[in-house]
Order: structure tokens, then C-alpha cells, then sequence
């Protein structure tokens, strides 16, 4: 193992080179930080991928530190303090169960295994067909990249720049794992980068500068072999649309900040005026606003229209509309999907964990198998359509299939019920009694209208009588008759005995952060494929202004130097 390179930043900002990861202990580069912050070891903490490093006597390489890694170094408490390192140590878990929550959630949903929770996440391209990416790694990775990309986003929606740029490195660390040839075509990298130097630009953090230079020489890169120079192929994806002109809008104020900042004034100028030409386009004239909305769209929908189709009212109100019907297509889609996952839920796993494979499936249903049976014959033999054939022609295996469907299916319905009397329990009714009337038989609705209507009377001896009256108490489709309707609660219980899960699906069911799980859900739930672009270009326009009077002040004379 040669010699490794630390970067580190806070109290001191600098590369340690020929650092031996197996000799050099946490107390060596502790001390080595201290000298160059010129401060004493004990009161400088170190902050290594969203974790404060503790151990001092343990080898670098022990810690999970390797070659390259990025290091924060900040100064520890005093006993006033104490609060802000309590703060500290808050956030940096938070970002580590950011990183965790989308590495588990990625690892579920990037290899077809069945996902534990009822829907998918996957990934599309800007017309929203389903992409696979390359290998599974790279699946994986474009999915966890992804992920932390939206969050980033979210929190700079929200102004905390600091965390983004967190969340935003970690997106970046994930891309970094996938296979250059998969994603150099897809614009999500450079945006990235561009989202990062907005974020030091918000911050005003103006030390950043080498490094914002060389990501925004990524980013305009990575956009022009992703949308072909001149933005070629994005406009045929779009149809003739503008919709990255405000992305373009914000890279070239940022190359022009940049260049202002390094003394550059020409290049600055240059580019801030194309930056300016950009904003002036992307200002939506007030009638064409009004005559939008008219159409009944709200001002912020209606804007955005507007934007992305270079003012066309007739081009932003078609554009609104087939939103619009893509909206609607991609929510038929998802309960299309989540019935899926429902259906390969109850069929349960393959031996290596991976779901029944539903195509496959039909194709065997389609030359006369029957469902179940197709299905279990797949699912043993790991969805190979070949064996599956096999097994269902020979007799001896087929009647073996039928014996553990059946197997299961009584698992599955004990579980039902044992869970169905719980729910029942649940609503405040006795257990003696909740059982005696599950014991009595018929559909789930007399269990359910003996409990409501005969609170008094034994319900054993009830149920005699309430078999042959089967119409009268329960309609024929199934449902409650109107002499007594059913509360909404028992309609989930009637569900669950029809679509139990297979059991041994829960063999084991990992520890999950679901609460984080949850929220970055709700961050890919949330955008669409223009969101990316959908910036609402003001503080652009401010920022414009400031750095050309900057220039103008300036003169062309005089070399600046940075400022804080």
C-alpha cells in the first residue's frame, strides 16, 4: 500500500500527503492538524463521512479512511461550546442516516428483488421510460446518486446550503461508482455540479473558487455531450422546447462569478452578458401570464410554461396540457405497478430473494397454466421459464407445486386471521368473543355483524342460524347489506385475508430507518423530469446586476483579489 493523500478542510484547509494509513494513528493526524491550525490537539475534533472520528490509538485505515478522503477539522469545545458540538454531532448523524437510508433503499429496488415496501423506485429517462443502467452496481449507484442529488435539492429549496453541499458530495461519491459510459449521457452529473457551486455561491464562500472553476468545466462539458452541442438532442427528447435555458442561465453566471473573482474581468464580462441575455428572454410578459392563467392554470404552472417554450402562449398551454395527461398516465401507472408488487408479494421469492417475474408469468398463463401454479413453478426454480415448463408437465412435480401452494396458502390464511382477530381486538370488542365468532365460520362480515348486532347472545348459537341467511346478511357482490352497513375500519380486514403476503417473505426483516426512507421517497415522488430546470431565475437576475456593476466599477483595469 503506498503513501495516501488527505484532504482536509475547516480550522486548517490543506492536502497531507505521504500519510501511511496502517502507521499513522487518529492521534498522529490530530496532531499534525493542530500544528498546522496552531491550536492544541486536544480541542480539534475530526469529521470523516458524516462521522466525528473517536478512537485516537487506532490506525487511519481502521477508521475507514482511504486515499483521497476529505476531512473536516474543527476546533472542540470549551464548556460553552458544548452546545454547538451537541449540534454538530446532531447533524452529522442526520447526514450519515441520509447516506444510509438511500445506500438501503437503493440496494432494495436496484436488483428486482421484492421490494419490502408496496411501491418501486426506478429509474426513467426525460420521457419516463424505465431505464436499466448498465450492471446492477451501476443501477445501484445512478439510484443512490439520484437520491441524494433530490434531497440536496430539497434542502437548498429550503436555504440550508450547507447541508445540501453535504448530501450533494455524497451524490457525487455515488456517481462516482458507476460506469463513466452509462452516464455520460445523462445530463444528472452536471447538474449536480452546477447545484454544488450554487451552493458555495449562496454561501458566498469565495475559497471554493479552484475547485468551483473545475466543476463548472465539468458541468458544461457533461452538458454538451448530454444534450449534444447546441442542446441537439435535449431539443428532440422535448419537441422543439426550451427547458434548460435557465440551467444554462445559472452556469454561466456561475463561470462568470468565478472568473471575476480570479481576475479574469474580460471572460467575466463576456460571459455575464450572455448570462443577461438568457434572463431577459426568460422574463414572462405580463399579458402572456394572464392569458395562460386564463386557461385556468395557477400563476406558478403558468410561469414555468411559459419559460420553458420561449413565451409561446399556444406552445406553453399545449405544454401544460400534455403535463398534464402525463401526470394522470403516471399515476394510472403507479396503482398499475403497486398492484404488481402486491400480486409478487403473495407469491413470494425465488430462492436467491428475487420477486416472481410477471412477464414470464403471463407467457406460461397464456398457453394454459393455471396462475398459481405457473407461478410457484417459477418461482422455485429462480423464473427460469424453461424448468418452470418442466416441473408443470411432469406429474410428479406438478402435484409437489400444488402441495406447498397449499402449504402456504394455509400459512397465509392463519396469518390473516390471527391478524384479523387482532384488528377486531383492536376495536374494543372481547377476545373470548372475537375468536368464539371467527370459530363460528362464514365470511368475515358475519364475523363482523355478529360482533355489532347480538352483543348479548352466545355467538356460537348464532352462527347456526346465520349460515342459511347468507344473502339476506351480506350482499352478493360480497358487501355489507344496507340493513346493516359495515364501518370503513373492517373494509382493510376484509382485504387482508384475500391478500395476505407470503410469510416466508419475512424471514427476516432488515432493521430500516423508515422515517428517512420516507422522507427521500417523498423527494423522488416530488419531481418530475423538467424539474431539474425549472428554476425560478430572480436571485440570478440580482446576482447579474451586482457582478456587472462590479465589473463596471472595476474598469479594465486592476487585477482583483478574492474576497470573503
Amino acid at each position: 500500500m503506498g503513501m495516501a493523500k488527505l484532504k482536509i478542510g475547516g480550522t486548517w484547509a490543506g492536502v497531507v500527503e505521504n500519510v501511511d494509513l496502517e502507521q499513522w494513528t487518529l492521534a498522529t493526524l490530530r496532531d499534525h492538524v493542530a500544528a498546522r491550525s496552531n491550536t492544541s490537539a486536544d480541542s480539534i475534533n475530526l469529521i470523516c463521512a458524516g462521522r466525528i472520528l473517536k478512537d485516537d490509538a487506532v490506525s487511519l485505515s481502521h477508521l475507514g479512511i482511504r486515499n483521497n478522503s476529505k476531512i473536516l477539522a474543527t476546533r472542540a469545545s470549551s464548556p460553552n461550546q458544548e452546545h454547538s458540538l451537541l449540534a454538530q454531532e446532531e447533524r452529522a448523524n442526520r447526514l450519515a442516516r441520509i447516506r444510509a437510508a438511500a445506500t438501503a433503499l437503493a440496494d432494495r429496488h436496484s436488483d428486482g428483488a421484492l421490494p419490502v415496501e408496496d411501491f418501486n423506485i426506478e429509474v426513467e429517462d426525460q420521457s419516463g421510460q424505465t431505464v436499466r443502467l448498465g450492471s446492477e452496481t451501476d443501477q445501484r449507484a445512478v439510484m443512490t446518486g439520484l437520491m441524494l442529488h433530490a434531497k440536496g435539492k430539497r434542502l437548498i429549496r429550503q436555504g440550508n446550503y450547507k447541508d445540501a453541499l453535504e448530501v450533494l458530495t455524497m451524490g457525487e461519491e455515488a456517481f462516482s461508482l458507476c460506469d463513466p459510459k452509462v452516464i455520460e449521457l445523462i445530463d444528472n452529473v452536471p447538474i449536480l455540479q452546477i447545484d454544488m457551486v450554487w451552493c458555495y455561491f449562496m454561501i458566498r464562500d469565495i475559497r471554493w473558487l479552484s475547485d468551483a472553476g473545475k466543476r463548472l468545466e465539468i458541468a458544461r462539458a457533461g452538458i454538451e455531450r448530454a444534450h449534444g452541442k447546441d442542446s441537439f438532442r435535449l431539443r428532440l427528447l422535448q419537441g422543439g422546447r426550451y427547458p434548460e435555458l435557465a440551467l444554462h442561465l445559472r452556469l454561466e453566471l456561475l463561470e462568470g462569478v468565478v472568473a471575476y473573482h480570479t481576475g479574469q474581468l474580460e471572460k467575466s464580462r463576456k460571459v455575464l452578458g450572455y448570462a443577461r441575455a438568457k434572463f431577459v428572454q426568460l422574463q414572462v410578459p405580463d399579458e402572456a401570464l394572464s392569458l395562460v392563467m386564463s386557461m385556468g392554470f395557477v400563476e406558478r404552472d403558468a410561469k414555468r410554461a411559459l419559460r420553458m417554450n420561449n413565451q409561446d402562449v399556444g406552445s406553453a398551454i399545449d405544454f401544460l396540457a400534455e403535463e398534464k395527461a402525463k401526470k394522470l398516465q403516471k399515476k394510472e401507472e403507479d396503482i398499475r405497478r403497486r398492484d404488481e408488487i402486491k400480486e409478487q408479494k403473495r407469491y413470494g421469492m425465488t430462492p436467491l430473494k428475487k420477486a416472481v417475474d410477471l412477464e414470464r408469468l403471463k407467457e406460461l398463463v397464456s398457453i394454459g397454466f393455471e396462475k398459481d401454479l405457473a407461478a410457484e413453478a417459477l418461482r422455485k426454480n429462480e423464473n427460469d421459464t424453461q424448468k418452470a415448463l418442466d416441473d408443470l408437465t411432469n406429474p410428479e412435480t406438478n402435484s409437489a407445486l400444488q402441495v406447498n401452494i397449499e402449504s402456504r396458502k394455509r400459512k397465509r390464511q392463519k396469518q390473516a386471521k390471527d391478524s384479523a382477530i387482532e384488528n377486531v381486538v383492536q376495536m374494543g370488542f372481547e377476545r373470548s368473543r372475537v375468536v368464539a365468532a371467527f370459530e363460528a365460520g362464514g365470511t368475515i362480515e358475519q364475523v363482523l355483524q355478529r360482533l355489532t348486532a347480538q352483543p348479548e347472545t352466545d355467538p356460537t348459537s348464532a352462527a347456526g342460524n346465520m349460515q342459511p341467511q347468507e344473502n339476506s346478511t351480506a350482499a352478493a357482490d360480497g358487501g355489507a347489506s344496507s340493513s346493516a352497513p359495515l364501518p370503513d375500519v373492517y373494509s382493510d380486514i376484509l382485504d387482508m385475508m384475500n391478500n395476505a403476503e407470503d410469510p416466508s417473505n419475512y424471514s427476516k426483516t432488515e432493521e430500516r430507518d423508515v422515517e428517512m426512507e420516507d422522507e427521500l421517497s417523498a423527494d423522488i415522488s416530488k419531481s418530475d423530469a423538467l424539474a431539474d430546470y425549472d428554476i425560478e431565475v430572480n436571485v440570478e437576475g440580482e446576482a447579474i446586476t451586482e457582478y456587472l456593476a462590479l465589473l463596471e466599477s472595476a474598469g479594465s483595469g486592476g487585477k482583483l483579489v478574492a474576497s470573503q
